[in-house]
């Protein structure tokens, strides 16, 4: 333990040139006491650290020293392609890995790359999770993390519904979507998708599987994604859209049924155009549509319709009554 903290020690300095004892305490999660015997002992060893006495002193190499202990390790070079990802990492037990995989890096740049890292990191940065909600770490999934990085078989049972499944997965590869995280497992000689907050117990067996190697796991995630969101679109409303409602059509419903939808369209002399719109059910494409407010016009089914014209006739009564009291108000003052 003490040898991985002084050798992390050593890759802070020569990253970052010099740190204070604060500094370097932060980052190692120990005390101020255990930094300063911790470079005593590396001096002991043979490292050149140097200690800048006063208000503004700290800790630094000396002579231009680099370490040769950059070797990478598997999990931390996997973990440093997640590295945009901070919140995924800590979810799935990487954060250490990939802190030790970016020093590593930074260690051997040469001087004048030394701040790529944080470069790079003001520039582009990854929040995968969707807004107003708050994403929750499923409680299995640092577990089966380690399972798919080592290719190990696991033995689950799963929530459907009011009922528990028992399934011996070959788990694939993890999907953080939105903010949900979702495992792709091969089964059956097939690839499932299963939400990992729905396991509710997982054993990590000793067998591992062998990987098919043309699986392509972006691929089938979009390939799978694209057959989801068509699936679901299972009714299908008449609308009559403004040039302005067939435009933000796209970014109040499914944006590739919206945009195949306006595509097929039929236009009339008035600048508008009739649709045939796929949606998940007339519920759902009420509180969808209600965004378009005057661009769109509902015209089948009837039900729907008619939900729109109650709608419409409350908020005239709401916003007209306040709009003819302005008025009249207004007329008084003159």
């Amino acid at each position: 333990m003490r040898a991985a903290r002084l050798i992390k020690m050593v890759l802070l300095l020569q990253a970052r040139r010099a740190m204070t004892a604060a500094e370097l305490a932060e980052e190692l999660e120990v005390s101020e006491r255990t930094v300063v015997r911790d470079v005593a002992a590396l001096s002991e060893a043979g490292v050149p650290v140097y200690a800048d006495r006063g208000r503004a002193g700290g800790y630094r190499l000396v002579g231009g020293y680099r370490t040769r202990l950059t070797g990478m390790g598997r999990s931390e070079a996997e973990a440093l392609f997640l590295s945009g990802v901070p919140s995924a990492l800590r979810d799935m037990g990487l954060a250490d890995a990939a802190s030790a995989a970016r020093l590593k890096v930074s260690a051997a740049l040469s001087p004048e790359l030394g701040d790529a890292q944080s470069s790079v990191a003001q520039r582009f940065h990854l929040d995968a999770p969707g807004w107003w909600q708050e994403p929750e770490t499923p409680e299995l999934l640092a577990v089966i993390a380690d399972a798919v990085w080592d290719d190990r078989r696991i033995s689950v049972r799963y929530r459907r519904q009011d009922e528990e499944a028992e399934r011996e997965l070959e788990p694939y590869g993890l999907v953080l979507k939105a903010g949900v995280w979702y495992l792709v497992a091969g089964v059956d000689e097939d690839f499932r998708v299963y939400r990992v907050d729905r396991f509710t117990a997982v054993a990590v067996g000793e067998e591992r599987f062998v990987r098919d190697e043309v699986f392509d796991l972006p691929g089938f995630w979009a390939e799978r994604a694209a057959a989801f969101a068509r699936s679901i679109l299972r009714a299908e409303v008449v609308l009559r859209l403004s040039e302005a409602g067939a435009r933000r059509l796209r970014y109040t419903t499914d944006r590739t049924a919206a945009d195949e939808a306006v595509a097929e369209g039929e236009r009339d002399g008035q600048g508008w155009i009739t649709v045939t719109l796929p949606v998940e059910s007339l519920e759902v494409a009420y509180s969808q549509l209600l965004a378009l407010g005057p661009e769109a016009e509902v015209l089948a089914p009837a039900a729907l319709r008619e939900r729109f014209a109650q709608a419409a006739d409350g908020m005239a009564a709401l916003y007209g009554h306040r709009h003819l009291n302005r008025h009249c108000h207004g007329h008084g003052q003159r």
